[in-house]
Formats: C-alpha cells, structure tokens, sequence
C-alpha cells in the first residue's frame, strides 16, 4: 500500500524546486506593501465622519433651540456661542487662554513620561517592586484625579505647583501601567535572544525589552495624556487664582460665576477640541507608524 508523507520530509524530498517555491511564500508573507492612500480619499476617510458629526450635533442643537425645549440661559443658541468665541478672538486672548494650559498640560506630561517610564519598567522588571507597588499603581489609576486637588492646594498652595503635582499623579500611574503591560507581552524568545547577543542589564532594556513592548507602551502614553489633560482641567476648575493666569479651567469656572452659559458650552468645547488635536497630531500617527514597522499595516490605517 503507498503511503503519503506530508510535512517537512515530504517538502525536501521534493527538491530544490519546492524549497524556492517555500521560500518564495515565507518572503511574500513576511513582506507588507504599504501604499500611499490618494488625498481626495484620505480627506473622505478621516475628515468627512467626524465633519458629518459636527454638523449633525450642531443641526440637533438649532432645532432643540427653535422648539424651545427650555430656557435660553440653559440651552442658548449657537451664535451665541460663536459670538463668546469671536468676542475672545478680537480681544485677542483666546490663543493665551488655550496657551496657558495646553503649555501647563505637555509640562507635566513630560515629567509624568520622565517618571513613568522607569517606574513602569522597575515595576516590571523587579519582582519584589512589582508586589509591592502594582496594587498600588493601580490603584492611582483608577483614583479620581480631581480628589488630589484639595491636598495638592494645602501642600504647595494655589501655585503652579499644585497644578504639576496633581498631573504627575494622574498621569505617572498610567504611563507606567501601560509599559508593564507592554513589557509582560513580550515573547520570552525575544530576551533570550538578546542576551545571547550580549544585550542585558540597561543596554537590554534600551535595545530589546522598550523597543519590544513598544504597543503598549504607546497606549500607556496615549491614556496618560489623557489623565493630564482632564487632572489640569480640575486643578484649574477648583484652584483658580489671578496669579496663575487664565487657562480653559478658570475660563469655564468664571464664565459659570457670570451664568454665561454661551462662555460654559465654549469653555467645554475648547477643552474637548484640545484633547482631540493633541491625540490626532501626536499619538495617533505615532501609533500607527510603530504598527507599521510591524507589519500591521491594516490595524494603523
């Protein structure tokens, strides 16, 4: 009775002509053509939903003021909150508000992305650490970070300070979080093989654990960048002062002390629209270039 063999012996007695044919496969597997996409449809992708949800919201809005669904100073109508915007514009202190606090905002994620990082990979690397603050960092993360306020104003006063400090602790927990997280998913296979190339210690961190958990590591900063924002955006709200400047959080808080209720939804909005920018202009693209070099083409698109 003939017997049929599969697997590798039945491919290398095949010859040299099914090794090319194997080996032309691997290659084509392994290879990940990335085409630029045309303008015209990128701008219908990525431009046109969240367009289309602006005017639906904006439409949605204009038909609840014309049915009268409550009273103006509850729901004003949306020239009023244009009018609050160009008003700002003209006075010339719109870009100073929205400065101060996006300056304050990437201050601190920046001494969040100082702290984290090497907590997270301590924590991660470290067994007794890890124990011992794991919980803990955890924790923090899901801790409210506007609970820190109050502390934050009796420790270092109405200051700059207090504002920093409530960011670092909202932010540091997550960006570390997310780098122990990318770390754990790294293959085992990939560390071997580092130290046997004489890659261990900091230079094995630096070289192959980092770039390896890389993924999630984006995702801890991207989470992280969020808890800054909305920790800054407290601290302003409770702790306002004169001496600090005007930022989007005292905006919103002063134009709610005047029941302007156009300056509210405008504050709201700014807020929002910040948050947004800073996570398409940033992380997003930098997001998909490291799918990308991945070969994860179709997830970064």
């Amino acid at each position: 009775m003939a017997s049929t063999e599969t697997g590798p012996r039945s491919v290398a007695s095949g010859g040299p002509h099914d090794l090319a044919g194997l080996e032309a496969g691997l290659d084509a597997l392994d290879a990940v053509r990335i085409e630029r996409t045309p303008l015209a449809r990128a701008l219908v992708r990525k431009v046109l939903p969240p367009v289309t949800a602006v005017v639906l919201v904006l439409v949605v809005w204009k038909l609840l003021v014309v049915a009268e669904v409550t009273d103006d100073y509850k729901l004003p109508d949306p020239s009023a909150v244009w009018h609050s915007l160009r008003e700002l514009w003209l006075r010339g202190t719109l870009l100073d508000i929205v400065w101060t606090s996006v300056s304050r905002g990437l201050l601190g994620f920046a001494a969040a992305l100082a702290l984290g990082t090497p907590l997270g990979l301590l924590v991660a690397r470290v067994r007794f650490v890890r124990a011992a603050l794991g919980p803990l960092l955890s924790g923090l993360q899901s801790l409210p970070s506007v609970a820190w306020v109050p502390a934050a104003v009796i420790w270092l006063g109405i200051t700059d300070g207090a504002m920093y400090a409530v960011i670092l602790l909202g932010a540091v927990p997550s960006i570390a979080n997310g780098l122990v997280s990318g770390i754990d998913q790294v293959p085992p296979l990939y560390l071997r093989a580092g130290r046997t190339m004489g890659a261990t210690g900091l230079s094995g961190a630096r070289h192959v654990l980092l770039p390896a958990a890389l993924p999630g590591y984006i995702a801890g900063l991207k989470q992280g960048w969020a808890f800054s924002w909305r920790s800054l955006m407290a601290a302003e709200l409770i702790a306002s002062s004169p001496d600090l400047g005007l930022g989007l959080g005292q905006y919103l808080e002063n134009a709610r002390t005047d029941s302007d209720m156009p300056g509210v939804l405008l504050g709201i909005m700014l807020i929002l629209f910040v948050g947004i920018a800073i996570d398409l202009a940033v992380f997003s693209p930098l997001e998909r270039r490291v799918l990308r070099t991945r070969g994860l083409a179709a997830a970064a698109r």
